[in-house]
């Protein structure tokens, strides 16, 4: 936990600058395919997911541990080769799960918010998941437990197979030759990322492109078929831990409406999308049918509001940043009270940037829990130990938002701002 929490220290500031550059690049090229707030969405949900992983909100039906104890044949030295045999195992669990996530409805929830951005950049790399609290990954890494690789090996290697994964979500980078054949690239993944028909459900590979081909889910990037990104029901709001719910919420939906046990029951196991014919013809959804003509998600232009995101964006990132560096110093059970601000912090400002007059709600009480955490504690969370001028800064900040928010949200009802759509 606090380990995982210092290399975030690293990797969050290395990834926003990675982001701003491709933002810059785009610009300068003439091909900006980073959108302000689809951005800082994608940088939300990126926050949502690292807080829930660095406290741990999740656990694991059997244990790499467990499985190592009772399965090694054999325990292999650790050399170099020890981690190469880590790395490809976890690529191919990491495979067959993601192929689990694109195939059954249940599971897509899991992975709706890593597809929901209509565009595709760096930014939406960060998209990641906070619904999962039942992690079913661990069963995958059976051959690595037989082969006894060491647990400490697993927990260096995961991360590092994570981030590895950034890279490739640009349109700014073509074909690349041979490496092409052997690990996912920028034209692979877009292909991942797009909802053509050609190219639904296709290239799940994480790291080696060569499971796609073996398995039957590979398809090469067409210059005859221009990608185009997003979902088919798509999600209309820049809050991911919605977004993080919408598919399941859904589901639950529709198998309340199912007239047939039968339906309510195999709901959660069908293919990704399926609903009972009674619902989808009592209850119909928007669906894209046409991918090269529709309206993509976008609130009202509105510069103080996106100002306003921004700074809230790096308030997020800094509060988020001494949780990461402190996490011994908070201590248990505090640092759940933290995490759980966090949430409430993304989610109040990403309300506001839906143009939601429930944001005014959401954001007072965040500014009323803030305030009433510094008065209860004495202090932001041990943070005078560092400065004693952290928790008055916090103060002001508390009473600045909650004025800013009234003045948004009064100057989007005057102009009557709605979230608008723009044509692909």
């Amino acid at each position: 936990m606090e380990q995982y929490g210092k290399i975030l220290l690293i990797a969050m500031p290395a990834f926003l600058l990675l982001v701003l550059l491709e933002k810059w690049y785009g610009w300068r090229k003439g091909k900006d395919t980073v959108r302000n707030m689809d951005m800082i969405s994608s940088l939300s949900s990126g926050v949502t997911n690292v807080t829930k992983d660095v406290l741990g909100l999740s656990v694991a039906i059997i244990s790499y541990q467990w499985l190592l104890k009772h399965l090694a044949i054999t325990h292999i030295q650790l050399t170099w080769l020890t981690y190469v045999i880590a790395f490809i195992v976890l690529d191919f669990a990491g495979y067959v799960v993601h192929l689990i996530d694109h195939k059954i409805n249940f599971f897509w929830n899991s992975h709706i918010i890593h597809h929901s951005s209509e565009e595709f950049n760096l930014a939406c790399a960060l998209r990641q998941s906070v619904s999962v609290f039942v992690r079913l990954f661990v069963i995958l890494l059976l051959p690595a437990a037989v082969l006894g690789v060491p647990a400490e090996v697993i927990a260096i290697v995961a991360p590092l197979h994570l981030f590895a994964q950034f890279w490739y979500h640009t349109q700014h980078i073509g074909r690349m030759g041979f490496l092409e054949k052997i690990i996912v690239t920028p034209s692979h993944h877009r292909v991942h990322h797009a909802i053509n028909k050609e190219y639904i459900d296709k290239n799940l590979g994480q790291i080696f492109i060569f499971w796609d081909k073996l398995f039957g889910t590979f398809q090469q990037e067409l210059k005859d078929v221009p990608p185009v990104y997003g979902i088919t029901r798509p999600v209309h709001t820049w809050n991911p831990i919605k977004i993080n719910f919408l598919h399941l919420w859904q589901l639950i939906k529709d198998a309340w409406h199912a007239k047939s046990i039968k339906d309510k029951l195999r709901i959660w196991f069908m293919p990704t999308g399926w609903r009972p014919a009674d619902v989808e013809q009592k209850y119909p959804l928007y669906k894209i049918g046409d991918v090269y003509h529709f309206e993509k998600y976008a609130t009202a232009e509105n510069k103080p509001l996106l100002i306003w995101s921004w700074i809230q964006l790096i308030v997020l990132l800094l509060l988020v940043s001494y949780l990461f560096g402190n996490i011994a110093l908070i201590e248990k059970p505090a640092i759940f009270v933290y995490g759980a601000f966090i949430f409430l912090f993304v989610y109040a400002f990403t309300e506001l940037m839906d143009g939601n007059r429930y944001a005014l709600v959401w954001e007072v009480a965040k500014n009323i829990i803030g305030v009433a955490l510094i008065f209860l504690l004495g202090d932001w969370f041990g943070a005078g130990k560092i400065s004693s001028t952290i928790s008055y800064v916090l103060l002001e900040y508390f009473a600045i938002s909650s004025f800013v928010t009234i003045w948004l949200v009064a100057q989007q009802k005057n102009k009557n701002g709605k979230p608008r759509l723009t044509a692909v």
